[in-house]
């Protein structure tokens, strides 16, 4: 099966948006103008309770990033999605969420009924509003996983955000490895200095592609992924 492509929008900087992807689709995001953030969230939308699980995710592929090849465990050892194509090369897992008081103390307080879309908002608020639509609430919020972002940690545990790491039209693609619930928030990272409300905008390409092969790269690239696939494939196909 070659890819195609089912539709295409646009994520307006501060918006959130939220998707159930099947197994044989993937979205791919694209980086319109540089310098974006998008942190996101991923469910079993069968069984929401099973969920993104960024310790695991790291712990069982020995990273503190994500980029092409390596995939996205969820709390039950089985894999929610998997990254196949990155210009970025840096996806920050650890730099947190950015919510109601950093933005505030960033960048004042803009109300909705004053300022309209030009008010100033959240990630975590804007993704529990998201979560809301499917019975869920902030006993549900997990890490993010910040997309096109980068951290970096020195010998000293030291957490450091780095500028510039994504470039206008730098694009990631996540593959659904089961029926998944994504959630996106096109927001500010936390860590980003900045004091100008300006978050980015990127392009949203919902595509359907082939069923990965027996070497299929993020399958192949640990092989604790490949047990986590054949997990996967017994319990969510």
């Amino acid at each position: 099966m070659t890819e195609s492509i089912l539709w295409e929008e646009h994520l307006h900087g501060g918006q959130t948006w939220s998707q159930v992807l099947e197994p044989g689709m993937a979205l791919r995001l694209t980086d319109i103008d540089g310098g974006a953030n998008v942190s996101a969230l991923f469910y079993n939308a069968t069984q929401t309770e099973e969920r993104y699980n960024m310790p695991d995710t790291l712990k069982a592929q020995h990273i503190a990033r994500l980029t092409k090849g390596f995939v996205l465990y969820s709390d039950m050892g089985r894999i929610l999605c998997s990254v196949t194509d990155d210009s970025v090369g840096w996806h920050d897992p650890i730099g947190g969420t950015l919510n109601e008081a950093q933005a505030t103390q960033k960048f004042g307080s803009r109300s909705y009924q004053d300022f309209r879309n030009g008010w100033t908002q959240s990630a975590k608020e804007g993704l529990l509003l998201e979560l809301a639509k499917y019975g869920m609430d902030s006993r549900d919020l997990t890490p993010t996983l910040n997309l096109f972002s980068k951290v970096q940690v020195d010998g000293e545990g030291t957490m450091r955000y780095v500028p510039g790491n994504s470039k206008a039209g730098d694009a990631v693609e996540l593959r659904a490895e089961m029926k998944v619930l994504v959630l996106l928030s096109a927001n500010h990272h936390a860590m980003e200095p900045c004091t100008e409300y300006a978050p980015k905008p990127v392009k949203l390409t919902v595509k359907r592609v082939p069923t990965p092969t027996e070497d299929d790269i993020c399958r192949s690239s640990r092989p604790e992924n490949r047990r986590g696939f054949e997990l996967t494939a017994r319990c969510c196909r």
